[in-house]
Parts: C-alpha cells; sequence; structure tokens
C-alpha cells in the first residue's frame, strides 16, 4: 500500500480470529468528566497534583498518532487537510479496502495493533432524502456498526491509548418543529422528520453512547453536530446529494447543454444554514483541543440564506445566464432549520469562510475533479 506521507503508520489489513482485550477499565466518578476541561489535564486517580501526568493539549501534541475515520469522506477529508497544516505528522490513513469498520474484529485488530491517541469518527453513511427512503436499513445499520464499533475499540485499546475521541452527528437529529434556531436542548424533544429518521437514530445513539462510555467508564468521548456542509469532495450524484451540490450540477449541466432556463422546486422562500467544510475542520480541532464535556456541540454558521438566495448565488458563481424558474407546485419543506450554536461561540470560535467563497471554490472543485472525470 503507498501513502501520500512517509511519516503515516502503515496498515496491514487485519483477517483475525478473535483476539484477547483487556477487561474494562473501573468507572471513575462520573461528575469529574461533566464539565469544560482545559487543555492541559491532569491524569485522574494521581495521588497529588505533584505526582499527576501533564497531557500536553490536542495542538501541541503533533507527533501523536491520529486515526480520523472516514478519511477520503467530505468531511474527513477537510479534517486530515487541516491537520496536515497544523503540522500533525503521523495520521493513520486508511480506505475502506484496509479496513472495513463496520467489521468488529478487524477494527479492534486495528486498535490494537495501532494504538492510537486521537480519534476521529467522521466515517458514515450519508445521503440525501431519496438515498434515506430507498435505503432505510442501510442508513441505520451501517452507522450503527460503525460508530459502536469505533467508540468501544477505543475504549478496550490496551493500556488507554486513546486519549481523546469526537464523534461527528448531524443537524438531522433534531425533532422535525424543534425550535429556530435549534439549541443542544432540542435532541429527542419531539418526533424527527421521517425522510432521515434512520440516520438521525443512528447518530443519537452515537452521541448517548458517547455519554455512557464518558459516565461509566471515563473515557473522553465528546459529540459535535454540525449544521448543512458542503465544500471539495461533496457527492454531486444526479440522486442521492444535497441541495447545494444538486444545484451545483444541475447549472452546470444547464451551461455546458445551452439551455434556457433552470427549474427549482418550491417557492425558494425557506431559509437554510450552510457551512464549509473547513470551517467545520477548524471546529473539530478547536473541539479536541479546547472541550472536554456530556453534552454535544453544536456546530454552524450562523447566518441563514433562502433557497431562493441559494440558487441565484449557484447561478452566478457557476456562470449561467438562463432564467431561474420556481415550480411552486413542489413542496417546499420546513420553513427554517437553523442551528444555535452560541455554546461554540462562547468558547471563541466562529465560522471564517463567506457563502460565495465557499461556493467558488466548491465549484472549481467540482469541474476539476468531478466533470473532467
Amino acid at each position: 500500500m503507498t501513502f501520500p506521507y512517509p511519516q503515516v503508520s502503515p496498515f496491514v489489513k487485519f483477517r483475525t480470529a478473535a483476539r484477547f482485550f483487556p477487561p474494562l477499565p473501573t468507572p471513575p466518578d462520573f461528575r469529574d468528566f461533566l464539565l469544560f476541561t482545559p487543555p492541559c489535564l491532569a491524569v485522574m486517580g494521581a495521588e497529588s497534583a505533584d505526582a499527576a501526568e501533564v497531557i500536553p493539549s490536542f495542538l501541541s501534541d503533533t507527533a501523536a498518532k491520529v486515526f480520523v475515520a472516514g478519511q477520503r469522506g467530505l468531511v474527513g477529508s477537510a479534517i486530515h487537510r487541516k491537520l496536515v497544516a497544523l503540522g500533525f505528522t503521523n495520521l493513520l490513513l486508511c480506505t475502506h479496502t484496509d479496513l472495513d469498520l463496520t467489521r468488529q474484529a478487524d477494527v479492534e485488530a486495528f486498535f490494537a495493533a495501532e494504538r492510537p491517541r486521537y480519534v476521529i469518527v467522521a466515517a458514515a453513511k450519508v445521503g440525501g432524502i431519496h438515498a434515506n427512503s430507498s435505503y432505510p436499513a442501510d442508513f441505520i445499520a451501517v452507522n450503527l456498526q460503525i460508530q459502536t464499533n469505533i467508540i468501544d475499540a477505543a475504549l478496550r485499546c490496551a493500556g488507554g491509548a486513546v486519549r481523546k475521541l469526537l464523534f461527528l452527528g448531524s443537524s438531522c437529529i433534531y425533532p422535525k418543529h424543534a425550535p429556530q434556531p435549534i439549541p443542544e436542548s432540542a435532541l429527542l424533544s419531539g418526533p424527527l422528520e421521517p425522510t432521515n429518521e434512520w440516520y438521525a437514530i443512528a447518530k443519537i445513539a452515537g452521541i448517548k453512547m458517547c455519554q455512557a462510555y464518558r459516565i461509566q467508564h471515563g473515557l473522553d468521548a465528546i459529540s459535535s453536530m454540525p449544521t448543512n456542509l458542503y465544500g471539495p469532495q461533496d457527492n454531486f450524484h444526479p440522486e442521492n446529494s444535497h441541495v447545494l451540490p444538486a444545484l451545483i450540477r444541475r447549472f452546470h449541466n444547464a451551461k455546458v447543454a445551452g439551455d434556457k432556463e433552470v427549474v427549482v422546486w418550491g417557492t425558494g422562500s425557506p431559509l437554510r444554514e450552510f457551512l464549509h467544510v473547513d470551517d467545520l475542520a477548524d471546529a473539530v480541532v478547536f473541539l479536541m483541543d479546547r472541550y472536554s464535556g456530556l453534552e454535544h456541540v453544536n456546530v454552524g454558521s450562523g447566518k441563514e440564506v433562502t433557497i431562493k438566495e441559494l440558487a441565484e448565488l449557484v447561478k452566478e458563481v457557476v456562470g449561467f445566464k438562463g432564467e431561474l424558474v420556481w415550480d411552486k407546485t413542489k413542496p417546499d419543506g420546513t420553513p427554517r432549520k437553523l442551528m444555535d450554536s452560541s455554546k461554540l461561540a462562547a468558547m471563541g470560535w466562529e465560522a471564517k469562510i463567506p457563502l460565495r467563497q465557499g461556493l467558488a471554490d466548491t465549484y472549481n472543485w467540482y469541474v476539476e475533479n468531478v466533470v473532467e472525470h
């Protein structure tokens, strides 16, 4: 196997029989894990402050092994780029061919062999409304398998090698009629959106698993819930993509074909929030370095745009000169969907990439990597 960075630790695909793993650690007092923890921690259980081992912050621990599960996807690739830019030199890179995250024995063998210090769970089966509606069993089963295998293997890793784990979810975990903007406290307060409930339930289970493993076993597992994402490595499939990549594809194809109009569903009035995936990667690093709490954390841009404004902006960025026609016989969907990211903002983080700039970068990537191939 060839890796793009010589410092990256190689991993040979495991197909092993059942292995012995050490028993789960004795549960500490869970109250020690409920509040914000500063970047430098003392190992729990030390007799005194003088005897405590000083643990470096995530950002200063650039030689440590970091496993980004889902490294080739939209989110994982952005996190990988960010870590490389920050000088991390020991990234564990595994494709699906190298490591099938749905196979428990393989995941446990990988953790036993590589013993990563930090784990970021960006691997997931994702898709739009059509995909979620067509493959509900896949969306709940595959996502439950991936996150359960990784979180449990992180706990069982010999010698407590895994120092911290971050689990990434999605804004679809919240009820269909959640208050706007949506606070973290809205979780499990009402029925989910039926078109993506299978994926949402799996992600909710991931949040609760991190909380349970923190409370019972002391695993420093945190969760973050990003808003609608876009950027390089997005899915531009004609049926299974989300709204923004779907618009980019549709306007580009219309421009190339010389069409006089592009039809978009609904009235264009619903409000949506979008976050560039590089901003999310920045937030992930921030949380890995600065946060250690029981509650999940919303990650959003804090800025809303109507679907009409979004479509007009995509049209401008793509360079389509025809008309934009709204099919008002088609449904609009939820009138508004905005995350309340005030908790993260209070910690000192905010998004930096303007929507137009992010769209231009995404369109350039689409032309160079999808259209030309």
